[in-house]
């Protein structure tokens, strides 16, 4: 019997054990050859793995084998179709019966962007259908403007929830968006919603200008790990090897191969045509390379939404999918480079979404022509600015202006919030326009002189 052998015959007879047993209780009930110092090195090597639990520091410290069997509970959701079924059925056998894979580059390799597809012809209709919210005219993020806050809350909660994180839906909110911290609360909690915040506003703030590129997903990273990784991970690549809790897969190391391969990622992404199909390839492929340190599928439930954004879909918030069956999904593409029970998950998520912000649109009201024609006000108000413009050159600016980039029906309401804005604007609505302080002033005294 070779030494992994014996230690996973060690393993399986931990496994009977129904409550946590301290070392002691370990050598005297599990009658195997082995000495103390061997017995007690495995502990070591198998917590480490993730495959033992231990719970205390003393002598008296108790150890349990991780059953993922009981991680991920029988009663699956509902959402799962037979193949997904068959899938996690797989994965839910005790870790140790589970052969340890590594990544797997011939399946990365056989996906052809636009010839290959994960999700069906039939699916992404359906969620195209169900998710579009604008028409090809408006700017990149204008539905997402549209319902920032929402988007904010229910993304930031449920991906910092997928990790653990104990904020509430209410907790979330009070945080977001007015500052307030939930008592006894952990601060590292706090960062990762924070965190989800900024990295969020980045999306939906660079929309017009956003693409899927390796340099996105490394910032996407640093927003999301900034104070929660040690500093020099933040948005790099890691250069050691990483462990997933609950599962025989085992990411490659070489920091020069993951940044090669997040590189092929990006550009593979890029070139997928389909927003959904894209949007899915990313939650699949960010995740399964485990590039960084911490804080992989964070940075690939983000990513994932770079397409729906830009392109005024519904995002995709994750709403209600259960921590057990999203591991469980994950689980299958780790060993099993299976991707059906992620793809049951995210439509059936999707769709509830869709009919949330359906609800919170409807129910809150907005400026479509404001909402809309946003990217191109903040245009108009920049040349006014720098141009230094004032009454009838500044009247006719504004009126060409919105005769180019204003569909007739919206033109006389766009003209009127330019109005209104340059009326409003002082140092504190500047920010994203693109002139400095001492440029405002000046327009402001040329102005006040009229």
């Amino acid at each position: 019997m070779t030494p992994r052998d014996q230690k996973l015959a060690f393993l399986r007879q931990l496994s009977q054990e129904s409550e946590p047993i301290t070392l002691s209780a370990i050598l005297d009930k599990i009658q195997l050859d082995y000495s103390d110092r061997t017995v007690r090195r495995w502990l070591q090597e198998l917590v480490k793995e993730g495959l033992v639990q231990k719970s205390g520091q003393t002598k008296d410290a108790k150890y349990i084998a991780v059953k993922l069997a009981k991680e991920t509970s029988n009663q699956v959701s509902s959402c799962f179709g037979s193949k997904s079924l068959r899938a996690i059925k797989q994965i839910k056998r005790q870790i140790f019966e589970r052969e340890p894979v590594a990544y797997n580059d011939q399946w990365f390799d056989s996906y052809q962007p636009n010839t290959s597809f994960y999700l069906s012809e039939a699916i992404r209709s359906k969620l195209k259908s169900e998710g579009q919210r604008a028409n090809k005219h408006d700017p990149a993020g204008t539905y997402a403007h549209q319902i920032f806050n929402r988007l904010l809350i229910d993304l930031s909660y449920n991906s910092a929830r997928l990790e653990g994180c104990t904020y509430s839906l209410l907790d979330t909110e009070r945080l977001l968006i007015h500052g307030d911290t939930p008592e006894g609360k952990l601060d590292e909690e706090k960062v990762m919603i924070l965190n989800h915040k900024e990295a969020i506003r980045f999306l939906v703030e660079k929309a017009p200008g956003l693409a899927v590129s390796q340099e996105t997903l490394f910032t996407l990273h640093y927003l999301l790990s900034d104070g929660l990784v040690e500093s020099h991970y933040a948005g790099k690549v890691r250069d050691h090897s990483v462990r997933i809790g609950g599962s025989t897969y085992v990411p490659f190391e070489d920091p020069k191969r993951l940044k090669m391969q997040i590189k092929k990622i990006s550009e593979k992404a890029a070139a997928i045509e389909d927003p959904f199909e894209q949007s899915f390839f990313l939650l699949v492929h960010v995740s399964y390379i485990q590039a960084f340190t911490d804080v992989n599928k964070r940075t690939a439930r983000l990513s994932a939404n770079i397409p729906l954004i830009v392109r005024n879909y519904v995002p995709l918030s994750f709403n209600d999918v259960g921590v057990d069956d999203y591991m469980a999904a994950m689980i299958s593409i780790y060993e099993l480079q299976d991707v059906h029970p992620l793809i049951d998950l995210y439509v059936y998520s999707y769709m509830r979404t869709c009919a949330a912000y359906d609800a919170t649109v409807k129910a809150m009201g907005f400026d479509e022509v404001r909402v809309r024609y946003r990217q191109q006000r903040r245009e108009v108000l920049r040349e006014v600015i720098l141009q230094k413009l004032t009454g009838n050159r500044l009247k006719k600016f504004v009126e060409k202006e919105a005769q180019k980039v204003v569909l007739l029906e919206h033109r006389s309401n766009f003209v009127e919030d330019v109005w209104e804005d340059l009326k409003q604007i002082d140092e504190s609505r500047i920010v994203g326009l693109g002139v400095t302080v001492g440029q405002l002033k000046k327009w402001l005294s040329l102005r006040s002189k009229l």
